[in-house]
């Protein structure tokens, strides 16, 4: 059984219809279990389990919850410079949590991380294992929630990711169509480098993490299995956020799902306004993980063109 914390976010709903797609047996929790209360996680443990133990054991399965994969977090990254506390007490506390849950009940787990672990000085991608140094609270709260799983657990996946978009939130994508359906003009930051991530290639490669462990079984030295660690996944190629609004527009305009005909001029962070430091440089490294899944990682191009053609894709008006 798998555990999907976070599960009516952008990232846990599309993890979600990918292991309904692949009929493999999952419960979500969202707000009604509490991250924050090791009490309340341990609860819903013991409660599911005890609800679902012979049911699951008749159809074959193991009657526990097998993998944990934590796709919660705190990611306003302006109002936690002076909302610190809430900020900490999703990306720390309940990382330390769930971690602590997962170990007690034998549980592996896979926990949702950022580029923004880094301080965006370097000029090529960041590797797993390059010195963190986060710019602000929402980085360094990651961070933090990154180093106590490491501390409290061996069965671990930790997986950072960055300009994360997908079906049914607020995201960048999303607020470009509206203002480039709305504006006659607008301006978009051209000085930060990064690689965007759509929900369902991220979900793709939680997916199949799962299935390289389970079937290897007990066996750590079999050629199936992805060593346990941390893991960069976005995907392929780089830009900034004024080319992927460029790119955003002509997919719009190609797919018919905006009429509107806004300029989209550069700017430079300095002349947004910014009120928060951001990384300039945010590219991860995908080597570790492509090599570990033995998978190619779609370019970024592709993969909002799917997203944005997708049938589901509404332009918010």
């Amino acid at each position: 059984m798998i555990w999907v914390i976070g599960s009516t976010g952008m990232l846990g709903a599309e993890t979600c219809r990918l292991l309904q797609k692949n009929k493999l047996p999952f419960t979500g929790t969202s707000s009604d279990v509490d991250a924050r209360d090791f009490k309340a996680l341990k609860g819903f443990v013991e409660k599911w389990e005890s609800d679902n133990y012979f049911t699951a054991r008749q159809s074959g399965q193991s009657g526990r919850i097998e993998w944990i994969v934590n796709c919660s977090a705190y990611t306003a990254v302006e109002k936690a410079e002076s909302d610190k506390e809430a900020a900490k007490a999703l990306n720390v506390l309940a990382a330390e949590n769930i971690a602590r849950v997962a170990r007690e009940i034998g549980a592996k787990l896979i926990h949702i991380s950022t580029d923004y672990v880094f301080d965006g000085k370097a000029s090529s991608p960041y590797k797993e294992d390059d010195p963190k140094s986060p710019l602000g609270v929402y980085g360094q709260t990651k961070s933090d929630g990154e180093d106590l799983i490491q501390k409290m657990m061996t069965q671990y996946f930790i997986i950072r990711t960055s300009w994360l978009y997908g079906l049914g939130r607020p995201n960048f994508v999303y607020t470009m169509a509206k203002l480039m359906n709305t504006k006659e003009e607008i301006k978009v930051v051209n000085d930060q480098r990064g690689s965007p991530t759509y929900t369902a290639d991220l979900a793709e490669a939680i997916l199949q993490t799962i299935k390289s462990v389970d079937k290897a079984g007990t066996d750590i030295f079999s050629k199936e299995s992805v060593p346990y660690g941390i893991y960069h996944f976005t995907d392929a190629g780089q830009t900034t956020w004024f080319e992927f609004a460029t790119e955003i527009q002509r997919l719009l305009k190609k797919h018919k799902k905006i009429s509107n005909d806004c300029r989209v001029l550069p700017c430079t962070t300095e002349e947004f306004g910014a009120k928060v430091e951001r990384p300039a440089y945010s590219v991860l490294s995908k080597d570790k993980i492509a090599a570990a899944l033995k998978i190619k990682i779609p370019k970024w191009q592709d993969s909002l063109e799917r997203f944005i053609k997708d049938e589901r894709f509404e332009t918010p008006q």
